[in-house]
């Protein structure tokens, strides 16, 4: 699986998280959740914030191009 790439993350003085994915916001995380997100970003900032937005593979790609919906 390749890495994501793009994203970026800023933290606010009011404790509000937003992510952004090529200059686009992605995701706003307030409270609990951007505590929780903050606490596990440095492990792989790119995978976590991907994973947190929702914006990665989820391996139903073959799948779904082999249903016949979506066949030449």
């Amino acid at each position: 699986m390749g890495t994501a790439q793009g994203f970026a993350y800023a933290e606010r003085p009011d404790g509000t998280v937003v992510i952004t994915h090529h200059g686009r916001a992605a995701g706003t995380l307030r409270g609990g959740r951007a505590a929780e997100f903050l606490a596990e970003v440095g492990d792989d900032p790119q995978l976590v914030m991907a994973r947190w937005t929702g914006n990665y593979r989820r391996g139903n790609e073959r799948t779904a191009r082999q249903h016949p919906r979506n066949r030449g």
